[in-house]
């Protein structure tokens, strides 16, 4: 690695349209400057992670004077030249409440891949209209511990991969590939003729999941709380399955029953080594 790779070079931003100090009146849209499809990525893990994924491209980096110092020191690569800001720019973008360490990346969107390019081979995880993005988040950074090979999930009636998604995903959108469809019953189907074993799991379930016959490649399939997976969602599963637990609660927020269900399969596939 070169010095020019491993020292960020620094511009100093002008800083028009923000005061030290000042606050937004109300909620900012996780949106580029230029109000285009820029995806918004913000935090130490999930800007890093993006920074070292030579699939996407980093269009514009704001970085405070100490996110900028740690990035030299731990020698990460910016690969754009990056905006030295003070911390209240950054509020200023995303909001006073959310947590970005001194870091904010626009960055083009990365591509999605198709049902027909999965690979017939482990587990990927099928998300019917969970919208809350830090469950998504939260779900997606559990896929990427367990080797998820991929995340279908509908177009409509999903959070967007950027801005709070990509925050509570910790990095994990750099590493699971997310396949977004028009037609959750219709992915589905085209799973099943693909030779996937598709699993629903709802409280509703016939069988417990730790006991039904499992085989790759495996999809797991997931509703939203409360609602759980729509009818024609169920019917497409080839089977249907709930979680048995001993305590007087039996329900679990999506994201710990997705985590809870990824052990269990990878632990009966044979997958944690």
């Amino acid at each position: 690695m070169s010095d020019h790779d491993r020292k960020p070079r620094f511009s100093r931003a002008p800083g028009r349209g923000a005061r030290p100090g000042a606050r937004p009146s109300g909620p900012r849209r996780d949106r580029g400057s230029s109000g285009d499809d820029a995806v918004i990525l913000y935090g130490w893990h999930t800007v890093t992670a993006a920074l070292a994924n030579p699939r996407r491209r980093i269009r514009k980096l704001l970085l405070t004077e100490n996110a900028a110092r740690r990035l030299a020191d731990e020698n990460i690569a910016t690969r754009v030249t990056p905006e030295i800001v003070r911390p209240q720019q950054i509020d200023h973008r995303l909001g006073p409440d959310a947590v970005h360490q001194g870091l904010l990346a626009e960055a083009d969107p990365l591509p999605a891949p198709s049902i027909e390019t999965l690979p017939e081979g482990g587990i990927v995880l099928v998300l019917d209209q969970i919208t809350d993005p830090h469950n998504v988040g939260a779900i997606m950074r559990s896929a990427a511990a367990f080797a998820v090979k991929a995340i279908v999930t509908t177009a409509r009636h999903s959070p967007e991969a950027t801005g709070v998604l990509a925050k509570s995903a910790s990095g994990a959108l750099e590493l699971v590939p997310l396949v977004l469809v028009q037609n959750l019953a219709r992915a589905l189907t085209a799973l099943n003729e693909r030779g996937f074993l598709t699993v629903g799991l709802d409280s509703e379930g016939g069988e417990n999941l730790a006991h039904v016959p499992l085989r790759q490649p495996l999809a797991l399939v997931l509703g939203a709380e409360g609602k759980g997976l729509r009818h024609l969602t169920r019917d497409t599963c080839a089977v249907m399955t709930r979680l048995d637990m001993p305590g007087d609660i039996k329900s679990l927020n999506v994201s710990n029953a997705a985590a809870l269900s990824l052990y269990i399969c990878t632990s009966r596939l044979g997958l944690m080594n």
